[in-house]
């Protein structure tokens, strides 16, 4: 496991200089918002509030991202983050539970406004969770000062991306961070009462096999709740952006199956010490067999809402081979 010291290597990167334009985006609306269902830590299915908010580019230029696609050049002025929160509450049914997702980290200052904190605590005040992302090194105090904002009924969590425990993966990635950042934050965090998710990369770029992509994705997530994390979300990497297409045209990068996003939960969820959830936007990149698609998909959800095991998909696309 990766313990040196993380440094930005721009330079060798396959497209990370050389990034396509951006979508437009204004500052005062988010760039999208939207209610989905997700069991809780308490295990019953509730709707959660999920908005994205419009801000600075994230400053961790990490090799496998698409999010700086919704992002702006510069810092949103005070008040533009509240501003978007309105706006799509206003648009949203009424739900206990918030995300605030930025495309990037909550706590780098640049992106949203220190001086907007108490704002945005004033407003998820009507919420029994809120939960943000941020980037392991940024889990400093102003974590714990927000928090005191909040209503002291108020469950505040961080996601933060793990991405994999890999040793020779993790430092390609761009991450700029070691395994030992993500686990001081976890640990810090934990002692202000403040909880933790992690995000799981399925086959990350210089992963070559499906199976090799099984084992990480499990031993990254087994790590994660060994450092308190109360929830793992799995995200398959999608290939689009300039960076991963370059790996994938010198054999350094394909997207992961289906079916290994299959057998990582089948193993995982047995014996899982916390909830396991699977990214279920786009599948159809994932999968080779228009027939079986939509019975597997249907499967990975009910899985996230139940936390359980349905029977397996059966096809004669042989899907089930690794």
């Amino acid at each position: 496991m990766n313990r040196q010291t993380p440094r930005r290597n721009d330079a060798t990167l396959p497209g990370v200089a050389a990034r396509r334009e951006k979508n437009p985006v204004v500052h005062d609306r988010p760039y999208a918002f939207l209610a989905e269902d997700e069991r809780s830590a308490a295990g019953d299915l509730q709707p959660v509030a999920t908005i994205f908010l419009t801000n600075r580019q994230c400053p961790f230029r990490c090799v496998f991202c698409d999010l700086w696609r919704n992002t702006t050049d510069r810092p949103v002025p005070p008040g533009a983050i509240p501003t978007q929160i309105d706006w799509a509450l206003a648009g949203l049914p009424a739900c206990r539970h918030l995300k605030l997702y930025n495309s990037g980290n909550f706590f780098d200052r640049r992106a949203i406004p220190r001086v907007d904190h108490a704002a945005i605590a004033e407003r998820a005040r009507a919420f029994k969770t809120l939960i943000v992302e941020n980037h392991p090194r940024l889990c400093g105090g102003d974590c714990r000062e927000f928090q005191q904002r909040l209503d002291p009924e108020c469950e505040f969590e961080i996601a933060m991306g793990l991405e994999t425990v890999q040793a020779e993966v993790l430092p390609k990635l761009n991450k700029q961070m070691t395994l030992d950042d993500f686990a001081r934050a976890a640990e810090r965090l934990r002692h202000w009462g403040i909880h933790t998710r992690a995000f799981v990369l399925v086959k990350p770029p210089f992963v070559r096999s499906e199976d090799e992509a099984l084992e990480w994705a499990i031993r990254s997530v087994e790590w994660a709740f060994q450092q308190g994390v109360r929830c793992c979300s799995l995200i398959p990497t999608r290939s689009g952006t300039d960076s991963l297409e370059r790996l994938q045209a010198r054999g350094l990068f394909s997207p992961p199956r289906i079916e290994t996003l299959e057998r990582v939960v089948a193993h995982l969820l047995p014996r899982s010490q916390g909830r396991v959830f699977i990214d279920l936007w786009d599948l159809r990149r994932f999968s080779k067999c228009d027939k079986c698609l939509d019975r597997r998909a249907d499967r990975l959800r009910l899985i996230n809402h139940s936390q359980t095991l349905p029977p397996e998909i059966t096809c004669d696309c042989d899907a089930g081979e690794p």
